[in-house]
């Protein structure tokens, strides 16, 4: 199975700076500092406090015109939160 179908398969999800789950990713309205996408697995089991730190990290860092911002601690994707 190719990679970027496993990455369909997993369903991201756009985070809000308010921690809330916005809908699909890649569906921001802008596209010069999008938002952060997570998993939707992953997402739901991060607390909204959480999900929040990380999007405005995301913002913060996109503001400086970076467009690859690591996620913080809590929000690293790991092979545990991807199919197989």
């Amino acid at each position: 199975m190719g990679e970027l179908k496993k990455w369909r398969d997993e369903k991201w999800v756009r985070i809000g700076t308010d921690g809330s789950i916005l809908g699909a990713c890649g569906t921001s309205k802008d596209k010069k500092n999008p938002d952060r996408c997570l998993p939707l697995k992953k997402a739901k089991s991060m607390s909204k406090s959480e999900r929040a730190a990380t999007a405005r990290k995301k913002k913060k860092e996109g503001r400086k015109g970076k467009t690859v911002v690591s996620n913080t601690k809590a929000g690293k994707v790991t092979k545990k939160f991807t199919k197989r």
